[in-house]
């Protein structure tokens, strides 16, 4: 961005189906090679289904394989191979939910719109210290997080998703590095949990 590089959509698509349910380490190697294969929406549309679920294999949930050629389908047919700018629209897409069209559409196109995921959840349930279980609190968070969206939204979601995965982590909170530690309510009372 700071070199007016804007992410490229359908990267940013492919990496979050493929992270679903998956660890990083495991899905390099399989965007390297769908990149590769199909290094458009374009290609990927217009791959036999049977080809792109051989790719995937290993991968599992191939629901998520079919969803993915069915979407690269009809971001071509219907939106002339170029996906949605705004998280409604993308929302439209096969296989594309509340989570993956906020992504994309924050970092793609700093529309300011929540994104958040499990990582988030628990930055956030910590944030807030929140008494009842996350699942719980879903509108909370969600309604906290939107509230906090600034105009670089795509920096902010990617920041915040990154603060969970390393800092407050699943199963330990390092609060002694946390930007948000002065403001942070779990932090407060010393047992982030």
């Amino acid at each position: 961005r700071a070199r007016g590089v804007k992410p490229n959509p359908y990267h940013v698509w492919l990496s979050e189906i493929m992270l679903q349910q998956t660890t990083i380490a495991a899905v390099g190697k399989y965007f390297a090679a769908f990149t590769t294969l199909w290094p458009t929406v374009q290609d990927l549309a217009a791959a036999p289904l049977d080809d792109v679920l051989v790719q995937w294999a290993g991968l599992g949930y191939y629901a998520r394989a079919r969803n993915l050629h069915a979407c690269a389908i009809a971001v071509v047919e219907q939106h002339g191979g170029k996906f949605p700018s705004s998280a409604a629209a993308l929302r439209d897409l096969p296989g594309i939910g509340d989570y993956t069209s906020a992504a994309i559409a924050a970092i793609c196109h700093d529309e300011q719109v929540a994104v958040v995921d499990g990582n988030v959840d628990r930055v956030m349930a910590r944030y807030l210290a929140l008494p009842r279980p996350v699942r719980e609190e879903k509108p909370l968070i969600r309604a906290s997080v939107q509230a906090a969206v600034p105009k670089r939204a795509g920096d902010f979601a990617q920041a915040m998703m990154d603060l969970g995965a390393t800092i407050c982590a699943p199963r330990r909170a390092n609060c002694l590095v946390c930007p948000l530690k002065s403001d942070c309510a779990g932090a407060a009372t010393g047992e982030p949990l």
